[in-house]
């Protein structure tokens, strides 16, 4: 009987190629954006992609500051953050 046998193939932390992308953030808007960036840098993108190994690629993003918020998220979003003491809530706009 003539089969083809097919062989998984699992990166290892020696034979993972790392790259680099660059990323123009001007007139994008902001989640499609990070998705793709988050994407990149787990190694999604490669053929090799193995969850259990850092196999993805350096991401330099340019003209971040400007990226394009749909809606009103500009003028309404609100960003808080809690050190956990009393009086340590902080609120950040994003104006």
């Amino acid at each position: 009987m003539d089969h083809n046998s097919y062989k998984t193939i699992n990166a290892t932390k020696a034979t993972v190629e790392k790259g680099w992308f660059l990323v123009d953030a001007k007139d994008q808007v902001l989640g499609r954006v990070a998705s793709q960036i988050a994407r990149v840098l787990r190694g999604k993108h490669k053929p090799s992609y193995t969850p259990n190994v850092d196999a993805g690629d350096h991401v330099i993003v340019i003209n971040a500051d400007k990226i394009k918020m749909t809606g009103k998220k500009w003028t309404d979003r609100v960003y808080f953050s809690y050190s956990g003491y009393p009086g340590g809530q902080r609120v950040l706009l994003l104006k």
